[in-house]
């Protein structure tokens, strides 16, 4: 067995109960995984679900990562709509209303729906997190926020409903890590002009050679975050001297941050890179 079973089915299969202790490791009570598996996301969201004896359905960022999202820390509590009310270590049961039409199957794994997912997204995590989340989530699946947010408007009064109609409104598939949505948000928490995400550099023969993180392209600003391989790795570091160079040629401002700045040093750089143009 190589992923997530649940060990009192494998003992009555013919495993016998020395094997299961020694050559495998408990994920969750009665759920176990092979010694040597990567316990990431996908595998803690299935063994949730079997601890559940199959009736829970995965939900959060759980869900996201049965998705396809990226990112998805695999510390992350299991968000899982089930009766169960006994608290578990990893283990988050939820008790809000949910319908057939929001659970889909991934995997033969019952998930909420993209939809319901990003609606659960902002309602239960704090809203950085949860921009961040939805917007891996919309580039995973290709979600119509529209349908999402058609979604929430069902669920007035739901606790959190608010905080999760302003994250989906905020929502943009062009963020391609946590880090980029945090810039995002610093940049409109700013009062700045909402910015374009993966902006299109064409050569001269009108190529797309490159793309912006975000920005303004009618005014040649961009912010671009620097995430720590675009130093440790020489190939990366050499092309981004390179872009940064062909980028001033054609007019461009460019912010570029990192990890040590802070939204006030990222706002008052930009704001000064946008009086530059006006």
């Amino acid at each position: 067995m190589r992923g997530p079973f649940i060990g009192s089915e494998a003992l009555a299969q013919g495993m016998p109960w020395g094997e299961l202790q020694r050559r495998h490791t408990r994920v969750f009570r009665g759920v176990y995984v092979p010694a040597d598996s990567d316990v990431g996301a996908v595998v803690l969201a299935k063994a949730a679900w079997l601890w559940s004896r199959r009736r829970g359905v995965v939900a959060g960022l759980a869900a996201s990562a049965l998705h396809g999202s990226k990112w998805v820390d695999s510390g992350l509590s299991v968000d899982l709509y089930h009766d169960n009310r006994h608290r578990l270590p990893g283990l988050m049961t939820r008790s809000e209303r949910l319908s057939k039409e929001e659970i889909c199957l991934v995997d033969t794994v019952p998930v909420t729906t993209p939809a319901r997912t990003a609606v659960d997204l902002g309602c239960w995590y704090p809203r950085v997190k949860a921009i961040a989340a939805v917007d891996a989530l919309v580039r995973a699946t290709a979600l119509d926020v529209a349908e999402a947010v058609t979604l929430a408007d069902r669920q007035g009064g739901r606790r959190g409903i608010l905080r999760a109609r302003r994250v989906l409104g905020l929502a943009d598939a062009g963020s391609q890590s946590p880090k980029e949505s945090w810039l995002r948000t610093v940049l409109i928490d700013g009062g700045l002009p909402m910015p374009q995400t993966q902006i299109p550099i064409h050569d001269e023969w009108g190529k797309p050679v490159a793309y912006l993180d975000m920005g303004w392209e009618e005014m040649k600003v961009a912010v671009e975050y620097d995430g720590e391989h675009h130093r440790t790795d020489r190939r990366q570091y050499s092309w981004d001297v390179r872009r940064l160079e062909m980028l001033q040629r054609q007019g461009w401002i460019i912010v570029r941050v990192t990890a040590e700045d802070s939204a006030d040093n990222v706002l008052r750089r930009v704001r000064a890179a946008l009086a530059s143009r006006r």
